[in-house]
């Protein structure tokens, strides 16, 4: 991977960090590439059971689009009427969220600082987010004359719901940490000095749980959410009977039964 997006993988948990902290961590097109690579990579890797995904530097997560870059591709497009600058939302965006909501793994947030615009859709499609109480959000869309891409029309008002989404969407506002937790963007809130620690112990926590069971609940949830209620009950039961014949779910009764630390494998 590119020294823009750090990729490690240690006893089943990949940690994939935004390495451009003098940017904010912001997007361009190198590091738009590297993040969709190493998310891949992640969700292809049988050793791979989880994945944390943070950023470099204490100020920010990710601001989104390389506006400095943008401005540049932009002017060029002008002068040949290529229109290639916009195709980064198929090109790399839209694979960048696949790759995180489709994954069959949990994948943690470490919201160190802003998330702004893709960053805050980054986020936002992840499983799980610590959230640093020095952090915030911001959709950034509208304020640059942009509509919202990187999941942010679908997760958002799913977490949210639609008149707060339309809300934040429309007049685009830091929301600081507190009131991200308080509206349901953050599922954890910890000191600012906690947050590597604490979202690397959820994450390995995930990781060392039991994964195939983890991929069922990704997978009942995104079905559950674009689908009737008797819809649901059928892919649960078809979800429950895999579960149900995994290995991971005997070693979890057996460990019941005799009062053991259960020892997942995954399968």
């Amino acid at each position: 991977m590119a020294d823009t997006v750090l990729y490690e993988v240690s006893d089943g948990l990949a940690t994939i960090t935004i390495n451009r902290p003098e940017a904010m961590n912001a997007m361009n097109i190198a590091a738009k590439v590297a993040l969709r690579d190493a998310l891949e990579a992640a969700g292809a890797d049988s050793a791979v059971r989880g994945v944390l995904l943070t950023a470099a530097g204490d100020r920010a997560f990710c601001v989104g689009q390389d506006l400095k870059e943008h401005v540049a591709l932009l002017t060029e497009d002008r002068k040949t009427g290529a229109g290639a600058t916009m195709r980064t939302v198929s090109e790399h965006y839209n694979p960048i969220l696949r790759a995180i909501t489709g994954m069959p793994k949990p994948v943690v947030a470490g919201v160190n600082g802003v998330a702004a615009g893709a960053g805050m859709g980054f986020a936002l499609a992840a499983d799980y987010r610590v959230v640093a109480d020095s952090a915030s959000f911001n959709t950034s869309f509208a304020g640059v004359a942009l509509t919202a891409d990187s999941g942010v029309s679908w997760t958002l008002p799913r977490l949210v719901g639609r008149s707060r989404a339309t809300d934040l969407l429309l007049f685009p506002r830091s929301v600081r940490a507190q009131e991200a937790y308080d509206l349901g963007l953050a599922n954890k809130l910890v000191p600012a000095a906690d947050l590597a620690p604490t979202a690397l112990s959820v994450a390995r926590t995930l990781a060392d749980g039991p994964t195939a069971a983890y991929a069922a609940i990704k997978a009942s949830l995104a079905y559950g959410a674009e689908h009737t209620l008797a819809e649901t009950l059928e892919r649960e039961d078809e979800l429950q009977s895999a579960a149900g014949a995994s290995e991971d779910h005997v070693i979890a009764v057996e460990a019941f039964l005799a009062k053991a630390k259960p020892k997942y494998v995954g399968r």
